[in-house]
């Protein structure tokens, strides 16, 4: 009997997450037509095979929302709004937005690899142009569209989150590469800052260079200038005595007009990049404390230890929302 039982409930379980499966993956809709799309900067190669035919037609849709708009338009009208397949190398993008604001094309993205390793299969000469590409789309389109997944975009929430911390993640990179470029600059006549400042990708290292970029300008300025410059920025009393020290018995590397002067306009030019991505790290650091918070499952990943304001958001969008992953 509490075999029966237990048999019983198993298989209750096993219906509910045959159910929760099922509507997580909607049945594919039969399909009017079918359109390999091969994406570029500027144009695409289209090619488009109606269902029940062999045809294929080749186009070139130039990548502008008044064009792409009028080619969906005139699918719209030929095929009557029927759903239409497309495949293409892409997940996101100008080109996907463009696309996912008319309701009847459904979007399966592959791999460009799996592109490359079905050329190969198939054409050993390894030639390559855009109509042949998009050909191959719409081929593994019609014949292994049971390979691909349908695109299902996440909610507005997750793909602003996705994108905030892409963005942020891209402004760090940016914020390692200008200090590096900065020190560079000043290892050719200014080399004593780098010593006066450990950290590089800070706000009082931009400050001292706006106001003093080479090594005369601030050995002219006046001493309570210079200290009330370093209280300003809450550096202790005895780090400020070492540094005005240094500063008036720091020989100069070189004094040749030829090498100090298009450094001086290039640091400075470091500093304002500098600091401008500082603040764009605050300010997306403070829209996203604000945004991820407000999906439902953020506290389980907030929860996580060691997930930080930082590592919690950026592993929320790793995941992602689709559970049936």
């Amino acid at each position: 009997m509490a075999f029966a039982a237990r048999q019983l409930g198993l298989s209750r379980l096993i219906r509910l997450i045959s159910l929760e499966v099922s509507m997580a993956h909607p049945p594919t809709p039969e399909f009017a037509a079918f359109v390999g799309l091969d994406w570029a900067d500027t144009s695409h190669a289209v090619c488009l095979q109606a269902a029940g035919s062999d045809t294929r037609e080749s186009s070139v849709l130039a990548h502008t929302p008044e064009a792409i708009s009028a080619w969906a338009g005139t699918l719209r009208h030929r095929f009557g709004g029927q759903p239409i397949a497309v495949c293409l190398e892409l997940t996101k993008g100008p080109l996907v937005s463009a696309l996912r604001a008319h309701d009847f094309w459904v979007l399966f993205p592959v791999n460009a690899l799996t592109v490359a390793k079905y050329r190969e299969a198939f054409t050993p000469s390894r030639a390559k142009d855009d109509p042949s590409e998009a050909e191959l789309q719409l081929e593994l389109l019609v014949k292994h569209r049971d390979t691909l997944q349908q695109l299902r975009p996440q909610s507005a929430t997750m793909r602003t989150l996705d994108q905030r911390v892409d963005f942020r993640r891209r402004l760090v990179e940016d914020q390692v590469r200008l200090p590096n470029r900065l020190t560079r600059a000043l290892n050719n006549y200014f080399p004593q800052v780098l010593h006066w400042f450990a950290d590089k990708d800070t706000t009082i290292f931009c400050d001292f260079l706006t106001h003093w970029p080479p090594l005369k300008a601030v050995q002219l300025a006046r001493r309570a200038t210079l200290e009330r410059f370093f209280r300003q920025h809450h550096v202790p009393t005895r780090i400020i005595a070492q540094r005005l020290e240094a500063i008036q018995t720091a020989m100069p590397l070189t004094t040749d007009a030829g090498v100090v002067t298009p450094h001086v306009c290039l640091v400075r030019a470091l500093v304002a990049q500098l600091r401008a991505t500082l603040q764009a790290i605050e300010d997306f650091d403070h829209a996203i404390a604000q945004l991820a918070p407000t999906h439902p499952d953020f506290a389980l990943f907030q929860a996580l230890p060691g997930a930080g304001p930082v590592c919690a958001p950026r592993l929320r969008v790793a995941c992602g929302e689709q559970r049936d992953r």
